[in-house]
């Protein structure tokens, strides 16, 4: 950072280089928390579109139907009955 200002490009090498450093894959992990946060902020799926770069509305509501999933993933079956006391 030269100038004090980190452009996206570089952001995005910086955090490349991080994440390899830590010896994790990087890629659709953060772009899909991203995208699930925002849209459980109650952001607009519109501005959420905007904000990821989608081209296509149908690929953000993907992420959409997704996140009310998440309780039907099998690492999460036994967890919650592990957890319910039963």
């Amino acid at each position: 950072m030269r100038d004090g200002r980190m452009d996206r490009h570089a952001a995005t090498r910086r955090l490349r280089h991080l994440a390899a450093a830590a010896g994790i894959r990087m890629p659709r992990m953060l772009r899909h928390t991203f995208v699930t946060t925002m849209l459980d902020a109650g952001v607009s799926l519109r501005d959420v579109q905007i904000a990821a770069r989608h081209a296509d509305s149908r690929t953000t509501m993907r992420y959409d139907r997704a996140r009310n999933n998440l309780d039907r993933h099998p690492n999460y079956i036994p967890a919650s009955y592990m957890t319910s006391g039963t």
